[in-house]
């Protein structure tokens, strides 16, 4: 996209500081970066809320609100649930940052290699009786972003795992003339279905001086003799 780039004709013509010898192909580069990074942050500071209904064969579990899907490295991918409108009491659920690599036919070193996921971010909680939950996983900044060649394809995405109660679970209510002390204890037993659910995301690279603060620390190295 930066190829077909127009870069101002004036340039050449403009005041120049004699003191300083600068080639015009770094120049050039200059400002292709300068530009590759106004491009980034313009792709993935655009928001818009996205809703999505959580819901099995039994019924509505409750909703899902984000507010982009489109990241850039070292980011934190933030969401929320809203259980309070839901039919079906929602016991756990978690949330994990993926990646998902897969090889072209032709290419694969064997027939009918599967398809390769990476955790990089995890989080799980238990929700019952709660109404609403939200979570924050953060995009490493030693992590790939996401591409596609002729040869292999790495695509970031969400992936949900949900359970839930298999039968009606009723609101404990305490009476008000209850004049005893009472304890109440989690149920020994409980029929849950679980379903999964995926939502693909864009990840893209990130400004590279941002990336260079992943390694902050000297190194050294040693040969004993």
């Amino acid at each position: 996209g930066l190829k077909d780039y127009q870069f101002p004709q004036d340039e050449a013509v403009a005041p120049s500081n004699p003191f300083l010898e600068e080639e015009e192909g770094l120049k050039k580069d200059s400002r292709l970066a300068d530009l590759a990074t106004e491009l980034l942050m313009v792709a993935t500071s655009r928001r818009s809320l996205h809703l999505y209904n959580i819901s099995n064969t039994r019924g509505k579990v409750g909703t899902f609100c984000i507010f982009k899907t489109v990241y850039k490295i070292g980011e934190d991918v933030i969401g929320t649930f809203n259980f309070s409108e839901g039919d079906i009491p929602c016991l756990q659920f978690s949330v994990s940052l993926q990646t998902e690599e897969s090889i072209q036919e032709e290419f694969q070193r064997r027939r009918g290699q599967p398809v390769s996921f990476t955790v990089h971010a995890r989080h799980q909680e238990s929700c019952l009786h709660t109404a609403q939950s939200s979570f924050s996983l953060p995009i490493p900044l030693n992590s790939t972003p996401g591409f596609t060649t002729n040869i292999v394809s790495l695509k970031w995405r969400l992936h949900f795992e949900f359970v839930t109660s298999g039968e009606s679970a009723g609101t404990c209510l305490v009476r008000g003339s209850q004049s005893e002390a009472v304890t109440w204890t989690g149920v020994e037993q409980m029929e849950v279905d679980t379903f999964s659910w995926d939502l693909p995301i864009k990840v893209l690279p990130t400004n590279p001086i941002l990336a260079s603060y992943v390694s902050q620390f000297s190194s050294t190295n040693s040969i004993t003799i």
